[in-house]
């Protein structure tokens, strides 16, 4: 869900390209080990991802497994990958940037890989759609969601019930104004905060199959995204004074001291929410964007798959850790540590702060992000980002168009 620059890799970097030019040597550490590199994305994630390499070293003392987790992963890894300096496991989200890497020839082909069937089909077919392609690049690994993160603290003293409409949602957000608290805490000071609630707003509005018509010149952001960007401008009402002048960790730390009744995040905060207050409680409720109940979707992805390196040098020993990551121990014991779903079969997630999400997803009532599926060099979270200072619903949707066209190369 963190923000995206533009791919600086190009067509030319195929698969013949990169035959041969794989990552620089690793064949052994200095005392003897096969090194492997784990490259991942999720800040959050290192400290988990570290212990269990240590395990996973412990089971297996001839692999030296180094997890790396680069500030700005996202972008370290693109131009890395420009550099044909590919890690041989990489821990990325099912989005843009996963998809051009899997055009690239970056990944190894999995979609007959015997793997897959221990990971739920829908998150398989996930990375199908993103990518736009009947083959599979990676194996899915962890899931999360977009939801409302509620002080329950806060709705008790006010008296407050979980909203299943919007009007009971900014009925909510009204009674906790009006009692001078914050409703919502918002983090713009980092673009991609944006994104969360949009998302959600924009996948439970924007109509079905809207990327495929987008795509096929059938439709436009300014008809699907209109319904959307007005209720966003809404939800902006209800924030607090220093929007823009506030990052994501310095919401996740508000929000743990008390300082807002609701959080618009993912639930990938609730673990870094807990580090700055183990005794808050909070819980979670699917955000309302209509008047019918019935309609609720959760937004909820690919947050984590596990790629494997086409020009990896070390095929036998980054399976066999990529095998490790799959089985139930260690895939609950990743969700546990990180407050997210799994999309291994059989792993569930017990938290009771998560329980609010359970209902949704038992009737399967979830659709995918749609940042996913926008490219990055249309600037998603900037222009959204410039709304919300702005509130000009006219100037976002037609700025959309605009990039839109400019990616899809047309005028």
């Amino acid at each position: 869900m963190k923000k995206v620059i533009p791919l600086v890799i190009t067509g030319a970097l195929s698969i013949a390209a990169l035959s041969g030019c794989g990552k620089s040597d690793n064949t052994a550490s200095s005392d003897g080990k096969v090194k492997i590199e784990f490259f991942e994305y999720k800040s959050e994630a290192k400290g988990t991802f570290q212990e269990l390499a240590k395990k996973f070293e412990k089971e297996n003392p001839n692999i030296d497994v180094v997890v790396s987790n680069p500030p700005d992963a996202t972008t370290v890894l693109k131009t890395r990958v420009a550099k044909r300096d590919i890690p041989d496991i990489m821990g990325i989200g099912a989005d843009n940037v996963f998809a051009d890497l899997s055009k690239a020839g970056v990944f190894t082909d999995v979609t007959k890989d015997k793997r897959l069937d221990q990971v739920q089909p829908s998150y398989v077919q996930m990375l199908k759609d993103v990518t736009a392609s009947d083959k599979v690049y990676g194996i899915p690994y962890a899931t999360n969601a977009d939801a409302v993160i509620y002080n329950k603290a806060i709705f008790k003293e006010l008296g407050l019930e979980v909203p299943k409409t919007w009007d009971e949602f900014i009925g909510v957000a009204k009674k906790v104004q009006d009692a001078g608290k914050i409703p919502f805490y918002f983090t713009f000071k980092d673009s991609w905060t944006t994104l969360p609630a949009f998302n959600v707003l924009a996948a439970n509005t924007q109509g079905p199959d809207f990327f495929k018509n987008l795509s096929a010149g059938k439709t436009t952001f300014t008809q699907g995204y209109k319904t959307a960007a007005n209720k966003f401008a809404e939800l902006l009402q209800y924030g607090h004074k220093d929007m823009m002048g506030k990052a994501y960790n310095d919401g996740n730390v508000a929000f743990a001291k008390g300082e807002a009744a609701m959080y618009l995040q993912g639930i990938w905060a609730i673990s870094e929410i807990k580090k700055a207050n183990p005794n808050i409680d909070l819980g979670v409720f699917p955000y309302p964007v209509t008047n019918n109940p019935n309609e609720t979707k959760v937004v909820s992805g690919v947050d984590l798959l596990l790629g494997l390196s086409s020009q990896t040098k070390h095929a036998k020993e980054a399976q066999k850790f990529i095998d490790f990551l799959l089985t139930q121990e260690t895939a609950k014991a990743y969700i546990d540590d990180q407050k997210a779903f799994s999309a291994v079969k059989g792993v569930e997630q017990k938290d009771t702060s998560l329980e609010g999400l359970n209902d949704s997803i038992a009737k399967g009532a979830l659709v995918d992000f749609p940042d996913h599926y926008i490219p990055s060099a249309v600037g998603f979270d900037k222009v959204l980002q410039e709304f919300t200072q702005n509130k000009n619903t006219n100037d976002l949707l037609n700025k959309l168009d605009t990039e839109w066209k400019k990616v899809q190369g047309r005028k």
